[in-house]
């Protein structure tokens, strides 16, 4: 049985903070009065985990627009086309596709709220536990320093996200007065990469080391993490590289200096490991939004954007989906016919149920037949071979499937029975794992190197690829250093980080974003590699400025 304290914790207290949002189009408030909370050591921690739980909203493909959506539906991997009259939705996932999104897109505008809103929650904690005593709080000055120290770095994390998808951006660091709101103005990228550096490096030794009680919470680890996402994406996002400085953020966590999850951080040997409804288990996650069905009945939101109409026959579990998000064409192929990354995290073919391993029927054009997922986006049940995101089925592209939420009823695997798994719906949702560190280490050596590999870069590429492989198979397709370039790189990189929302910041890296085809979509605008600032909040807040090209 999981025991995700953070989860518990949150969803066991009552909590009420006062407004404590950025965002300019409206007043909240909750029930009790931040000078009527914060009174004892319960109430801090509640306000403190607050902005863990929103998280879920926007880091997650949880069925809202938040980071992830833009993050992955504007890239080369994944798509939501229109699947007969299943998933028009306004145009919205086509404009995201092609890259043809407007300054007044409701989705945009969305996430730009609900990602503020988490700023929100943590400027109100951070705020209100910095103004008062402790004896008042019921907690000692270590714990108030700590506190204040996570919900730093947490809001760097949100602004962090923010600067990836918006560019110049507004800065705000303290509690909302509804009767007297300021409206911040617009901060160049370049000096909001600043702040985020300086808000991790100042608070980054006041937190706890990475350990079992700080799984979903900001740790050592986690900001050092953060601190190999900046100097990564650095060159881009200040015109300045900082290879160095990535690969020595990146040591912290291989070297294990900044805790670990489970004992000392280190690569899962299984590559399904970081995956499963048991993933807090795991030695290598970082940081993750954290779920405890068993106990808090918190699950995981993402069955929606991924899941078919008919998909807990498939998985024997109580969640259906929307028959949403799948691979675009040949993206599938991508990967060896050897890779048990292609078989485990991939779901392609015919569909059979769990509890009997009989067929799984459709609902839409495919109703009372063999539901098959295939590899194309096209009419095939009309004989039509027309392919872009109009022109989908109930069963058109390959699905997700790689993590994996149990089952809760009994039923048949590989001829024998099995009961509902007590961890059903317990699965994390990893932000940042270890092998994740593995790929920006050895991008910024083969960077440094003027693209070409070294054998460190190809040992650390190797070290976590080789899971991908059975033993007898892999000594073939190990990378060398004459077959491991930049542009195998990205592949590889699209191949081991599929749906974990880095595919818009890698093709942006790599020059790509813009300037690549891929299926129906064509080369777009250079300014489409930042969103606009929506233009509702540029009404409301007449200090915003657009972002150019829009």
């Amino acid at each position: 049985m999981k025991n995700k304290s953070i989860i518990f914790t949150a969803f066991a207290l009552v909590i009420g903070i006062g407004s404590a949002c950025t965002k300019l189009d409206e007043n909240a408030y909750d029930i009790i009065p931040a000078d009527k909370f914060y009174t004892n050591k319960n109430e801090v921690i509640s306000a403190v985990l607050r902005p863990y739980t929103h998280a879920n909203a926007w880091v997650t493909p949880s069925g809202q627009d938040g980071w992830w959506r833009l993050a992955e539906l504007s890239g080369d991997q994944l798509a939501w086309p229109t699947k007969g009259p299943h998933g028009e939705d306004g145009g919205k996932w086509k404009r995201l596709h092609y890259h043809s999104w407007t300054v007044d897109e409701a989705g945009i505008n969305n996430a730009w709220s609900l990602m503020y809103g988490g700023v929100g929650y943590c400027n109100d904690p951070i705020v209100n536990i910095e103004s008062r005593d402790i004896a008042s709080m019921g907690i000692t000055q270590a714990e108030k320093n700590a506190y204040v120290a996570e919900l730093k770095l947490l809001r760097a994390f949100h602004y962090l996200k923010l600067m990836d998808l918006f560019g110049n951006i507004p800065i705000a660091t303290g509690a909302v007065d509804p009767s007297n709101p300021i409206l911040p103005n617009t901060t160049p990228r370049k000096d909001v990469f600043t702040f985020i550096e300086k808000e991790i490096l100042d608070n980054i030794n006041n937190v706890p080391k990475l350990a079992k009680s700080q799984l979903g919470r900001m740790s050592q680890a986690s900001g050092y993490a953060m601190l190999v996402e900046l100097y990564l994406n650095a060159e881009v996002w200040t015109g300045t590289q900082r290879w160095d400085d990535c690969i020595s953020a990146a040591n912290k966590l291989i070297n294990n200096e900044a805790g670990g999850q489970n004992g000392n951080m280190a690569l899962d040997p299984n590559i399904f490991d970081q995956f499963k409804n048991t993933n807090d288990l795991s030695k290598e996650v970082i940081f993750s939004i954290a779920y405890d069905f068993t106990r808090a009945k918190f699950e995981p939101s993402w069955t929606g954007e991924f899941y078919h109409f008919a998909q807990r026959d498939i998985y024997g579990g109580g969640r259906n989906g929307n028959d949403g998000i799948v691979l675009i064409p040949e993206v599938y192929n991508k990967y060896e016919t050897e890779d048990l990354r292609k078989t485990g995290w991939l779901l392609f073919g015919p569909q059979k149920k769990f509890v009997d391993g009989s067929d799984v029927l459709g609902t839409v054009e495919y109703a009372g037949k063999p539901l098959t997922f295939v590899d194309n986006i096209q009419k095939n049940s009309k004989g039509s071979t027309v392919s872009n995101m109009s022109e989908g089925e109930e069963n058109s592209g390959v699905r997700f499937n790689k993590y994996k939420l149990g089952n809760s009823i009994p039923g048949i695997v590989n001829g024998v029975r099995v009961e509902p798994d007590p961890n059903y719906n317990n699965t994390d949702w990893n932000v940042y794992r270890l092998t994740w560190i593995y790929f920006a280490k050895a991008e910024a050596i083969m960077r440094k190197n003027g693209g070409a590999a070294t054998a460190e870069a190809v040992q650390l590429i190797n070290d976590c690829k080789s899971r991908a492989y059975d033993p007898a198979v892999w000594p073939s397709k190990a990378y060398t250093t004459s077959t491991l370039n930049l542009n195998e790189l990205l592949a590889e990189r699209g191949r081991e980080f599929i749906f974990e929302g880095y595919r818009r910041d890698d093709l942006i890296r790599f020059g790509k974003l813009t300037t690549e085809k891929w299926w129906d979509h064509s080369p777009s605008a250079s300014f489409r590699s930042l969103y606009p600032i929506p233009q509702r909040q540029r009404d409301l807040n007449a200090k915003l400025t657009q972002n150019p090209g829009y």
